[in-house]
């Protein structure tokens, strides 16, 4: 079944629908770039990139945008969801499935209407929210497609920002930057980091500029004491003492833009924390002096770990050095620094570098960096230092 979209506003999209037009040109110039003809985008970040809807009703089963060169893309969704999806995507044309077990047959009718039922279509193989029983239930309806990995398709074009997105993202990191600020003023000897956390997310919720509340504090990682040698550890209701090491990894934002930032603090002294974040920012000083268009991630990626190799302190890092971000970074088969990689930047992309290294004794601690690529080299995003706070 076929619907076109609905009279009610779409109140959740909050870019101009040209602006979603532009996406889909390029995903589209993309698609014929690499052979492909058609693309299946199955990943959250990726539909609300590409649609405005954020996919959340695919929790169910896949909701796939199709996307065909020379065509309207075409979503299939749950027909539970099917006005939720009107309401919050640009999509005109909807065809709706009721039961999971649906899911295969609907979406190969609607790839036979297209006459792709033996062509070669990408999948995002890679990504999140598409089962390999997804990708079977398909070719058991359509025995002669040919499937390929299209995982990195959609995040490739959406590593570039358009003026909106860095809009978005620069508003995003003032709300971060005030939440650092206030993180900083706020670090006294028991305080908890329960309430460390309430203390930021009021600041952002009163400041003036956040008009309507758009924009949000994302869960934060708040650790104080021992409690920094947790990865990603939530906030409890741990309370910081004197010569004690505090950890921050923090981001808003805005319309699904989150831009997050590392940084830390010691109440008093810690040796062991200091010494650590000496090093984490001679290593984010090399990393941002190496980026620039035409620099591959793994060139940024060595520019670090040659910072590393000649402190002499092995294992120490034990993550990879930074990633896109933008909509959703969490999303899979998005931009990686790291060892070998050969993605090229470009101007316009962002990209975050939480430098956290690992002491002796198993503190995390460190420093980071949320840059834009510009034609000049790197931008820093933050107006708050990477240096260490000492409260």
């Amino acid at each position: 079944m076929a619907t076109m979209s609905s009279a009610i506003p779409l109140t959740g999209v909050p870019f101009p629908r040209s602006e979603y037009e532009r996406r889909q040109l390029n995903v589209l110039e993309a698609v014929a770039s690499a052979g492909l003809d058609a693309l299946v985008v199955t990943a959250h970040g990726h539909l609300r990139y590409l649609s405005g809807y954020d996919g959340s009703g695919g929790y169910f089963a896949p909701f796939p945008l199709i996307m065909v060169p020379g065509r309207s893309p075409i979503f299939v969704v749950r027909q539970y969801d099917q006005q939720a999806v009107c309401s919050y995507s640009c999509i005109e044309e909807i065809v709706t499935y009721t039961h999971q077990q649906d899911f295969g047959k609907v979406c190969a009718d609607v790839l036979r209407r297209y006459g792709l039922q033996s062509k070669r279509i990408g999948f995002e193989l890679g990504c999140w929210n598409l089962a390999l029983a997804d990708v079977n239930a398909l070719q058991a309806q359509l025995p002669d497609l040919k499937v390929a990995d299209a995982t990195r398709l959609v995040s490739s074009v959406a590593a570039v920002k358009g003026e909106l997105e860095l809009g978005c993202m620069r508003d995003a990191m003032r709300m971060t930057d005030l939440a650092v600020r206030t993180f900083q003023s706020s670090l006294r000897e028991g305080v908890t980091e329960l309430e460390m956390a309430g203390a930021m997310a009021t600041a952002i919720e009163a400041d003036a500029s956040n008009v309507g509340g758009e924009i949000g504090i994302s869960p934060p990682t708040i650790l104080f004491g021992e409690r920094t040698k947790l990865p990603h550890g939530p906030p409890s209701r741990h309370p910081i003492s004197n010569n004690e090491p505090a950890f921050l990894e923090i981001g808003a934002s805005k319309h699904g833009y989150t831009v997050g930032m590392v940084r830390c603090a010691v109440l008093g002294r810690h040796p062991e924390a200091e010494s650590l974040h000496t090093l984490a920012e001679e290593v984010i000083h090399a990393l941002v002096s190496a980026i620039k268009p035409g620099a591959t991630a793994g060139a940024v990626d060595a520019a670090g770990c040659e910072v590393l190799k000649r402190s002499g302190r092995k294992g120490v890092f034990r993550q990879r050095t930074g990633y896109q971000t933008g909509l959703n970074w969490t999303e899979r088969g998005d931009l990686s620094l790291e060892p070998g990689a050969d993605d090229v930047l470009k101007a316009g992309m962002t990209l975050h570098m939480p430098n956290i290294l690992c002491g002796e004794n198993g503190y995390l601690f460190g420093a980071g960096a949320h840059v834009l690529v510009t034609e000049r080299g790197a931008e820093l995003l933050s107006q708050t230092p990477p240096t260490l706070y000492r409260a």
